[in-house]
């Protein structure tokens, strides 16, 4: 038989230990869920695990009384969203129930593992009317945050009864009421063909959060203009930079006898003269963003947004002995003048801009 690497059991071994640490743990904290949950993990892997079955034996009985005093309690109480932490606690009972029989080892510890169909299918009903309820008096707040959470409400209470009463006309209704609809423009002030703004613009669109070209007439007026004014590109000519430096090193140019009888490098020294040349192209581009607010024309934001990109090349020339060439200049010496292609700066410009933008647009729309 081959035998396992000592590393490798002692890893295995520690794995074992670790998982039932934590389980142990987890029971000493008063976690009984999690302890429960890691013990039939165990138990999965290894049937026969005596610290998993300790854990498990102990845990299981708690985690049920504690999920179900919770719920009880709960029930008992003012708690606006009892019915709904009872269904949670349900879900959860019935959950257990299904992993303890899909672990054989569990399943010989907890033969008969507790659920609460019944229960869970009651505790659903009085969660939707609850969700209901909630949701229709965050609607008579009549306050966009208030609509955002009606909508949030209706959703529970359909998921918990499919189509409860009104539910999925209401949350129709809170969406629309919570939705912030912005109508936008762009307008170029230049003469360049820029393309346009509109995947930056649709990137912002969200739940409660619309926007739609100005030109695109809708049934219902907007809330918000957002104005995009695009004033143009320019591209600087070439900034050449340069510097010299001379550099020298001593090299090796032959063996000669010393006074010993031994052969000794002979050296030499030799030096260049380096000019080192570094060429920048400059490409920006600019626009400006108004946000204007419909009901009062109040200017909500106004600012300009640039995008900026710099071309650059390195090159270099010397004089004198080629074998003094270091670092870089050795290199550099076999480059020449270059050139960019126009198109890339103002491409390259022009994503610039458009990040900025929309990092500029998030940041203020985040609050929505």
């Amino acid at each position: 038989m081959k035998k396992i690497p000592a590393i490798v059991y002692a890893f295995f071994i520690f794995s074992l230990l670790d998982a039932c640490s934590s389980g142990k743990a987890a029971m000493k904290k008063g976690n009984y869920y999690d302890a429960t949950m890691e013990a039939i993990q165990r138990l999965r892997e290894n049937p026969n695990h005596k610290r998993a079955i300790d854990v498990l034996t102990q845990a299981y009985p708690l985690t049920i009384d504690y999920i179900d005093n919770s719920i009880q309690n709960g029930i008992k109480s003012d708690d606006p969203k009892k019915w709904r932490n009872a269904v949670a606690g349900y879900t959860k009972i019935n959950f257990i129930n299904d992993q303890i029989n899909t672990s054989p080892g569990a399943k010989k510890i907890i033969a008969h593992p507790q659920l609460r169909l019944k229960e869970l299918a009651d505790a659903r009903v009085n969660a939707a009317e609850e969700a209901y309820s909630e949701g229709i008096n965050e609607m008579m707040k009549n306050q966009r945050e208030d609509y955002k959470q009606a909508y949030y409400d209706f959703k529970d209470a359909n998921s918990y009864q499919q189509g409860y009463k009104e539910s999925i006309e209401m949350q129709n209704q809170a969406e629309f009421k919570a939705t912030v609809r912005v109508a936008y423009e762009e307008i170029n002030n230049s003469r360049y063909n820029y393309g346009s703004f509109q995947p930056v613009i649709h990137s912002l669109q969200r739940l409660f959060l619309s926007f739609k070209p100005i030109a695109q007439k809708d049934t219902v007026p907007p809330q918000q203009y957002l104005r995009i004014i695009f004033n143009g590109y320019q591209e600087n000519r070439p900034y050449i930079s340069t510097r010299t430096e001379t550099q020298t090193r001593q090299i090796v140019v032959g063996q000669v006898k010393g006074a010993d009888g031994k052969m000794v490098d002979q050296t030499q020294s030799v030096s260049a003269n380096v000019t080192y040349f570094h060429k920048t192209i400059a490409g920006s581009s600019q626009a400006n963003v108004t946000i204007t607010n419909v009901a009062d024309n109040a200017q909500l934001q106004n600012f300009s947004v640039d995008g900026a990109y710099n071309w650059v090349y390195d090159w270099a020339t010397y004089s004198g002995d080629a074998r003094a060439l270091s670092g870089n200049a050795s290199s550099w010496v076999q480059r020449r003048e270059s050139y960019p292609n126009p198109q890339d700066v103002y491409n390259q410009t022009m994503r610039v801009l458009q990040s900025n933008l929309s990092q500029q647009l998030k940041s203020y729309y985040n609050q929505y």
